[in-house]
C-alpha cells in the first residue's frame, strides 16, 4: 500500500512540473528586424525595439546612436530621433508600415544632436515632441529644432493602455540627461547618462563629471525591477551597465 501511494505522489508531482514547465512562456529572443546601410532595428522584448543609426565624429569615428521605441495597443513611443532627418524619416515609415502603429510622441533625452538630430521629420509628420525644459532652453541656445512640449522634472505619457515614465535624476553627461522607462516589460532607455560594458568615458564637454555616478545611484535606486537597459551607445545589457557607469565616474 505504501509503495503505491508513493508511486502515485511521484506521478502527481511529476505532472505538476509538466504542466507548470508547459504553462511557462519561453525567454524572448531579441532579434534584428529591420537592417538599411542608415537604420537598424532591434527586437529586444515582446514591445521594445532598439533603433541605431550612425553619426560620423572627429574623435571617435562613425558612431551608433541608439534610440528607443516601446509598443502598446497599436501606438508607440520613441526615444530620441535618429541621428538626421533622412534617417528619421526611414524610421517613421517603418514604424508606420511594418509595425502599423501610430507614433504617439518622439522624446529626446538630451539636447545633443545624437538625441533631436531628426527631430524636423518628427515635425514635419505632426508627432508631438517633449522634452525636459532644460532641453528645449539648450536646443534653442545652439539654434537646434525645438521639442514642442516641455516638462519639468518628469513626465508621464500613456502608449496604448500602458505608461511610460521620463524623469531627471541629476547631471551627468549633460546638464538636462534624462532616463526613459517601459514598467510593463521593464525596459530603461538610459541615453547617454548610460555606458555600455567597458565603454570609456566619451564626450565630457557638457558632462558634471562630479555628480554622474551619483545620478545613476538615484536612477538604480528608482527602478530595481529593471531587466533591459538600452544606452545611448553601444550594445544594450542589464543592471550591470549601472553599476559599470557608476564605478566609472565614481571619484571618491
Amino acid at each position: 500500500m505504501k509503495i503505491i501511494i508513493n508511486t502515485f505522489l511521484i506521478i502527481v508531482i511529476s505532472m505538476t512540473i509538466l504542466n507548470c514547465s508547459s504553462q511557462k512562456p519561453n525567454a524572448f529572443k531579441p532579434k534584428e528586424v529591420y537592417k538599411s546601410n542608415e537604420l537598424i532595428v532591434t527586437q529586444i522584448a515582446e514591445n521594445s525595439f532598439e533603433h541605431t543609426s550612425f553619426k560620423q565624429t572627429n574623435d571617435f569615428g562613425n558612431v551608433p546612436c541608439n534610440g528607443l521605441i516601446v509598443r502598446n495597443s497599436n501606438e508607440v513611443i520613441v526615444f530620441d530621433t535618429p541621428t538626421n532627418d533622412k534617417n528619421s524619416e526611414e524610421l517613421i515609415y517603418w514604424i508606420n508600415e511594418t509595425l502599423h502603429c501610430k507614433i504617439k510622441a518622439i522624446i529626446p533625452t538630451h539636447f545633443h544632436d545624437d538625441c533631436l538630430g531628426g527631430l524636423k521629420a518628427f515635425d514635419d509628420n505632426n508627432i508631438p515632441s517633449y522634452a525636459y525644459s532644460k532641453t528645449i532652453e539648450f536646443a534653442k541656445e545652439n539654434n537646434f529644432v525645438v521639442p514642442k512640449n516641455s516638462f519639468r522634472d518628469s513626465l508621464i505619457l500613456k502608449v496604448g493602455d500602458e505608461n511610460i515614465i521620463v524623469k531627471f535624476f541629476g547631471e551627468g553627461h549633460t546638464k538636462d540627461n534624462v532616463v526613459g522607462y517601459f514598467p510593463s516589460e521593464n525596459v530603461m532607455f538610459g541615453g547617454c547618462l548610460i555606458k555600455e560594458l567597458d565603454a570609456s568615458k566619451g564626450y565630457l564637454g557638457d558632462a558634471n563629471i562630479a555628480d554622474w555616478s551619483e545620478t545613476v545611484e538615484r536612477v538604480k535606486k528608482e527602478y530595481p525591477n529593471v531587466k533591459i537597459i538600452v544606452p545611448g551607445h553601444g550594445e544594450y545589457g542589464n543592471k550591470k551597465l549601472l553599476d559599470y557607469t557608476i564605478n566609472l565616474f565614481k571619484t571618491k
